[in-house]
């Protein structure tokens, strides 16, 4: 958790959200990546999102993400870096050694399928920290528990080919710096009811995992 955004919490506690100004709020991150793959899927989960965050931690909350790139001064202030798509991602040498570095201060970055990223994300993420492997975050994590409760782990939201939904984590020191959502499509869950027509009960289970995301990146209730 960034230094700003633990001040950020305890502004809340202590003061209530009217005690934070307008350029103090917090914002989700998404992450414009190199290779050919659309970063910019699923254009209205993002935002609703951030409502749905806003409304159930009264955390103060923007109302849309930022984008930025691992060149990007912004990423700095990002307590949560997103990226999503369907194709293939690449860094360069230089964008893992920044993203090593906002990983080792505190930053975390969700990873979120849309399907047909998972060749492309796995051998990425192999070079990233060498010597620490993508593992299957255990479901008694706090990832699966610090709001809501998911005692099976990661929710099923979009079906492709019928395989369970998976959550992969890389542990820095033991702290969860990145995860992966794989065959799940949060991000299906969080865009608008119109967009996909998932029942109710589905797009709840998307937006409470994705509330417990942002949750336990900021360190909130710890």
């Amino acid at each position: 958790m960034s230094k700003r955004s633990l001040l950020l919490i305890v502004a809340v506690i202590l003061g209530g959200a009217s005690s934070v100004t307008a350029q103090d709020v917090m914002t989700i991150g998404r992450l414009h990546y190199d290779g050919g793959g659309d970063w910019y899927a699923n254009p209205s989960s993002l935002p609703n999102l951030l409502r749905e965050i806003g409304v159930r931690t009264g955390l103060p909350m923007a109302v849309k993400e930022e984008v930025v790139t691992l060149g990007d001064d912004r990423l700095w202030d990002m307590p949560y870096l997103y990226m999503t798509g369907h194709g293939d991602v690449r860094w360069s040498d230089f964008d893992r050694e920044v993203l090593r570095r906002y990983l080792r201060r505190g930053g975390f970055l969700h990873i979120d399928d849309n399907y047909g990223m998972d060749l492309s994300v796995r051998r990425e993420l192999s070079g990233l920290f060498p010597g620490l492997a993508l593992v299957e975050v255990p479901v008694d994590h706090p990832i699966y528990k610090v709001i809501y409760d998911f005692p099976k782990g990661l929710p099923k939201i979009h079906e492709h080919d019928g395989n369970p939904a998976q959550g992969f984590g890389i542990f820095l020191d033991r702290r969860l710096v990145v995860f992966y959502s794989y065959e799940s499509d949060l991000g299906d869950g969080w865009e608008d009811p119109g967009v996909h027509d998932d029942p109710p009960a589905t797009r709840e289970a998307a937006i409470r995992m994705g509330v417990n995301l942002f949750a336990y990146a900021v360190g909130y209730g710890s």
